[in-house]
């Protein structure tokens, strides 16, 4: 069952929390699928697929304490394996997981005020989902508008005017609507919001957002990166 290791409260401890049980859960459902569809045996009693803090995962019957520690996941997940598709049974799994994720981190962060769930929200939400992943759909990314003049959320490096950029703004409005369009963006190293005067650098991996400064990238050594991976995705060595 899913426990509360260190009672998580700040933001980015929530973050961390949540980041750790979504890489267990993803591991069951791509690197250690057999092992996972092995356990799920339709014959056993109701199982839950649990992320745990230390980035491992376990199948286990769910929690018999009422109201339990945390959220618990869906209930079952065995029961339905030989009666559907393979990949269709993961994905049901990994949408129900998704959902478990969020009600964790929420759960866990109750006590937050508004601006710390919105932040808290706008760092979960910079990571594909476990069923984007599972499933290997790319994450829809934000369009530019056809008028501005602004480049895609996903680029590669994104810096101010005083800072070369391949596709200059057009006029002040363009700047404008462009600044509008990344307000909600937040440093995934420090959370700090977007600003235009500073150089920020995307992770080409997990597509979070960085100040350059924060993870020590200056836009004449971005000019050289072909491929950027950010610290947390070459700590978890992601191709």
């Amino acid at each position: 069952m899913a426990s509360v290791s260190s009672g998580p409260r700040t933001v980015e401890e929530i973050f961390k929390d949540y980041s750790a049980r979504r890489a267990g859960i993803i591991r069951a459902l791509t690197y250690d699928v057999d092992e996972f569809y092995g356990l799920c045996d339709p014959e056993k009693e109701n199982l839950c697929l649990y992320g745990h803090t230390n980035e491992t995962w376990e199948v286990n019957l769910p929690a018999e304490e009422v109201p339990p520690e945390l959220p618990e996941p869906a209930l079952g997940i065995n029961f339905a394996r030989d009666g559907m598709n393979r990949r269709d049974w993961l994905s049901l799994i990994a949408v129900h997981s998704d959902c478990w994720l969020l009600s964790v981190a929420f759960y866990l962060g109750a006590r937050l005020n508004r601006n710390e769930r919105k932040r808290l929200f706008s760092m979960i939400n910079e990571l594909p989902t476990v069923f984007e992943v599972v499933t290997e759909r790319k994450p829809v990314k934000d369009k530019p508008n056809a008028d501005s003049g602004s480049k895609p959320r996903g680029s590669t490096k994104r810096s101010s005017d005083s800072q070369a950029k391949s596709n200059p703004r057009l006029a002040d409005e363009s700047f404008e609507e462009d600044e509008d369009e990344h307000s909600e963006t937040l440093c995934g190293t420090c959370g700090g919001n977007y600003n235009a005067d500073e150089f920020w650098i995307g992770c080409d991996i997990c597509e979070r957002w960085y100040h350059g400064k924060c993870v020590k990238i200056t836009p004449a050594k971005a000019e050289s990166i072909k491929q950027y991976k950010c610290p947390s995705c070459m700590k978890r060595g992601r191709q």
